[in-house]
């Protein structure tokens, strides 16, 4: 058994190993379990008493964006994360002595506040995504929590999306980044169909199956792509309410394709 003194001693990388290795052949510490045991102190002992007391009124709230079991430090894991922009470990040695944990509760309620003052509507999907990161990108920015409830509404309900999680960041960034969305992309069939009557009409008339190598004025103006060298595209763009449809779709090489993004 060691000392109270050997053991203040030691460094804490050092600690660290022996509390893995002491908990090999019992139940595992939770990351978050193993950083409070190393970091014992007044600091600690004040951060569980706010973030892992299961008696706390603010629970249920917060558990609308933080994905966790309050016994196993998650709450206490998160307001620690965004305060330390990532860096629990450094912080938690930098404020292990401290009498008072009020730079993080200010921190964690000002996250936990901007949230709820953007998006008055709690969803399901909230729940776990990285709201520090978001809060440090985009809180400086003026929403209108009306306006965003209502474009939170019309992303639910359209069928092409298929990651809802994505949603919130999308509206943060201005609703640009589609890609956030995983908006469904035109099927195989869809595809082939089409591949074979822009393929055949082109053929018709001595042009590219790509039009717009087929207005150009070099080699491939004339030039007949195999579906393999050729995606599919929204000739109305999603975000701009072209649907993901048969009547929607135009096979473009991939150069051609790549180059006309979101437009």
């Amino acid at each position: 058994m060691l000392s109270p003194a050997i053991f203040c001693m030691t460094p804490e990388s050092q600690i660290k190993e022996w509390f893995k290795t002491i908990n090999i052949a019992g139940v595992p510490l939770v990351p978050q379990e193993l950083l409070n045991a190393i970091y014992s102190g007044p600091f600690v002992t004040l951060g569980k008493e706010e973030f892992s007391n299961s008696q706390n009124a603010n629970i249920q709230k917060w558990s609308a964006y933080i994905k966790g079991s309050v016994n196993r430090q998650a709450f206490f894991e998160r307001a620690l994360d965004w305060a330390s922009k990532g860096n629990i470990d450094d912080y938690m040695s930098i404020h292990r002595n401290d009498k008072n944990i009020n730079e993080l509760k200010k921190y964690f309620n000002s996250v936990i506040d901007w949230i709820s003052g953007v998006f008055i509507d709690v969803e399901s999907e909230m729940q776990g995504l990285e709201w520090g990161r978001l809060y440090e990108e985009y809180h400086k920015k003026a929403y209108d929590s009306k306006k965003v409830s209502a474009e939170i509404c019309k992303l639910y309900s359209d069928p092409y999306i298929k990651n809802r999680k994505g949603i919130f960041e999308f509206i943060l960034g201005s609703s640009v980044d589609t890609k956030l969305l995983e908006v469904r992309i035109f099927d195989e069939a869809t595809k082939k169909a089409v591949y074979a009557a822009q393929t055949a009409k082109a053929e018709k008339k001595g042009r590219s199956n790509c039009s717009h190598c087929a207005i150009g004025h070099d080699a491939n103006k004339e030039k007949i792509w195999s579906l393999s060298d050729m995606d599919a595209d929204h000739v109305a763009a999603w975000s701009k309410g072209g649907a993901t449809s048969a009547k929607n779709c135009e096979m473009l090489c991939k150069t051609h394709n790549r180059a006309k993004g979101n437009r």
